[in-house]
Parts: C-alpha cells; structure tokens; sequence
C-alpha cells in the first residue's frame, strides 16, 4: 500500500519555500528544456540524473533512424556514410564542454577501459623510478581497482590518501607527492558527497612534482564548466549517461593533451586504432592523433544516441547550466535544513557551492530504507550509496525548483510516518 494518495504528492502550496520554488521557476531561462524529455508519469520525481540522465525525445526520434534507415535500409553502406568517424565527430562536438581542443576527445569504450589505457599508458611512459600512483578515497571505487591493478602490473605502488569523507584532502596530497609519483588520479567531483576539486590547483600540484595529472570528469561533466587547456590537464576520462544524457550504457569519452598524443602508446592496440586498419596487416603500427587512443569496433546505435544530449547541453551553455544548478543545490539544502535536519536528516556534501556538484548527499542511518520507501511509496527516486547517504542529482536541463521543494515534502512525510521502517530488511542488486 503506498504512503500517499495521488491526490496527497503534492504540489504544496501551502508550504513555506513554495513561493520560492514558483519564483525561481519563473525566472527559469533553461525551463523551456523541460519539454525536451520523455516523461511518462507526471507524478513521479526523478532526482537520479547524476547516475542516468533522462531519454531526451530528438534520441528517441534518432535511434529510429540508425536503426530503421541508416542499419535497416542503408546496411553497411553506413559506415563510409558516417559511422567510421562517428566517434570523433562526437569527440570534437563534446570537446568545448571539457575546454578541450578539436582533435583532443574521442568518445571510445568504457569509463572504465578509457581510464586503464590512459594510466598504464602514463606510467609505461614515466621516467625511471616513478612507479607510484596517487588517488584519494572519495574516487570512485572502479577507479581505484583499477589503478590498483595496473600497480602491481607494473611492480609499483597506489597510495590511497585519507579523506574526511566529504571533502578532497588537498593538503594531505600534496604531501605525498615526491619524486617517485607517475600519476595523479583523481575524480573532478566525487561520487558520494559531490565535493568538487579546484581543477587547476591539483593538476599544477601533479606537475610540480614531475607527475602527469588524469581527471575522471563523469560527475561534472554536462553540469558545470571544465577547462581542460586551461587548468593544464594531461589526461581525462568521463562518461556520457549523467548530466549529458546519452542513455544507459552510453559510451564513455577519453581526453588526451595533443602534445601527448605522439608520445603515449594505447595497451589496448585494437584494430581501429591502427594507421590502416583495412590493410589488416598482422603487425600493429598506430594511427597518429586521438583515434590511435580508441580500441575496437563502436557500438553505433548507443553512439548516435549520445549527440542530442550533447546538443542541448551546448545550447543551453555551460554557464547557464551551472548557474542553475548552484541555485538548485542551494535550494534543496536550505529546504533540507528547514525541513528535514529535525528529522535526523543531514547534508553531506559541502555547502560551499564552488566545491560542490549537482548532486547533494542525505546522511541517515537509515538511508537505504527511506531510499527504498521514497521510490516505492512516495513516487521519487533518488539512489543510495553505503553506508548512509541518500544521492539527489538534480540535473539542470529536467529538474524544477518545484521538483525540489516537493521532494522536500514527501521525505518529510515519509520519514515523519516512519514509512521507512518497513523496508529494514529490503534488498535490491542496483542501488
């Protein structure tokens, strides 16, 4: 039985902050993308874009046309009619959102993958004695095994430096920097409480001590302004599924400097890498350029699906987007501190907005209950990562303040009613 009756989600009017909401809304330049994607329950609160952004309609109307007409009617004729440099066409139209130069990204792989080609390609370059690999525990975890593999493969060393569990160690990482780093690993904006690095400061620390600087841009990238040229990055991986809205799955992209770009080799030598991949020669000689940074064939219908999320973020600019979305994270957690703190209810993610992203972090102790009963009683999906904290990600493009002010209201009332309570022993495989 749910918690509350259509008639009882809101929206309530007759709350304080109301008024707020219905004035920020007003004053809305980007309310107008709204409109631009699919929703299928008007009740429903979708305050998960920071794990899956929402289908934007024109990808709808685009997948139709890979499939029906370039795949179903054009065959493989497609690939010489704009398959084959696809995933740098993408690369350069999501360049400007990185502040990357054209020929500098390349939408390839996974996270994941993008992430061990570019580290081990780093370290395999690093000078002698530099084995060592620095992160920090607000990484996000497939990050850190994966570094964590690639330091044994080499005989060198991770080091994993200490946090506080909101905010990035800064100066506990610029001590461990030495002469023996290769590399500095670290997530633009962490996964949990949303805390987001000074770009420049850590990538010039990097450099000061002789180590080359790789940025996970998958939380910030499509919610607030990059600059890769300027902040003097070496390396860069991000996805395309959060605040871009390519879709579940969607491919990731890989940023490599263009003065690194002759210098690094790809461990992963796939043929679509190579400098004439339809010779088919058995020896591998790479591709100059960003493309001898890719791996194997793409998988075209999730990369086309990628570029109206690209489109509407590069209309709607960065600095709009960002501009909302500091406003949208400073109304929840004033909403949050109103509404909610007296419930046990706290903020976990800094409330400084230049340190923060588009996602704020709940902490309770009874997080994953009250996230299992926001989404099966109260009509709003957030997500939950352990050990306490229930994730808002309030995409810019698709979220209201509205949408903010009543997803206030119906965590109030479920936690007040103790709703969440009967979901103690729950279980689900994705959180």
């Amino acid at each position: 039985m749910r918690l509350m009756s259509v008639d009882d989600l809101g929206p309530y009017s007759d709350e304080p902050g109301f008024e707020t909401a219905t004035r920020l809304d007003q004053a809305d330049p980007l309310a107008r993308f709204r409109d631009r994607f699919v929703e299928t329950e008007p009740d429903l609160l979708y305050l998960d874009g920071n794990s899956l952004g929402r289908l934007p309609k024109n990808a709808v109307e685009l997948v139709e046309d890979v499939t029906g007409h370039q795949w179903g009617e054009r065959l493989i004729r497609s690939w010489n009619e704009g398959w084959w440099e696809l995933q740098l066409r993408l690369g350069d139209k999501l360049a400007p959102l990185v502040g990357a130069d054209a020929g500098e990204v390349i939408i390839s792989d996974s996270t994941s993958v993008n992430l061990y080609k570019l580290a081990l390609s780093a370290l395999e370059s690093a000078r002698e004695g530099r084995t060592r690999i620095v992160t920090d525990d607000l990484n996000f975890p497939s990050d850190v095994y994966i570094l964590d593999g690639i330091a044994r493969r080499v005989g060198g060393e991770l080091v994993v430096v200490p946090s506080d569990g909101i905010s990035g160690p800064v100066d506990p990482l610029a001590e461990v920097l030495d002469e023996r780093t290769a590399l500095v690993c670290l997530s633009h904006t962490a996964f949990k409480s949303g805390y987001t690095y000074d770009m420049t400061r850590l990538t010039d620390l990097a450099h000061r001590s002789g180590a080359m600087m790789l940025w996970d841009v998958s939380h910030s990238v499509g919610a607030m302004p990059i600059d890769f040229e300027g902040s003097g990055v070496d390396l860069a991986v991000g996805c395309t599924y959060k605040y871009l809205n390519g879709g579940p799955g969607s491919p990731a992209f890989l940023y490599v400097r263009a003065k690194h770009q002759e210098t690094l080799t790809n461990p992963i030598t796939g043929w679509w890498s190579h400098a004439t991949p339809f010779q088919f020669d058995l020896a591998y000689s790479p591709v100059s350029g960003i493309r001898r940074f890719h791996a194997g064939t793409m998988p075209i219908i999730s990369l086309a699906a990628v570029e109206p999320g690209l489109d509407d973020v590069l209309e709607a600019g960065v600095a709009a987007v960002r501009a909302k979305s500091v406003a949208l994270t400073e109304y929840l957690i004033s909403e949050t501190d109103a509404h909610l703190a007296a419930l046990g209810l706290s903020v976990a993610s800094p409330r400084d907005p230049d340190r923060r992203g588009s996602h704020v972090s709940l902490a309770h102790h009874l997080a994953w209950p009250i996230t299992r009963a926001l989404i099966d009683e109260a009509h709003l999906i957030p997500d939950f990562r352990t050990p306490d904290n229930i994730r808002l990600g309030l995409s810019p493009l698709s979220t209201s303040f509205v949408d903010v002010h009543t997803a206030v209201q119906r965590i109030k009332r479920l936690v007040s009613a103790d709703t969440h309570r009967g979901y103690l022993d729950t279980d689900a495989a994705v959180t």
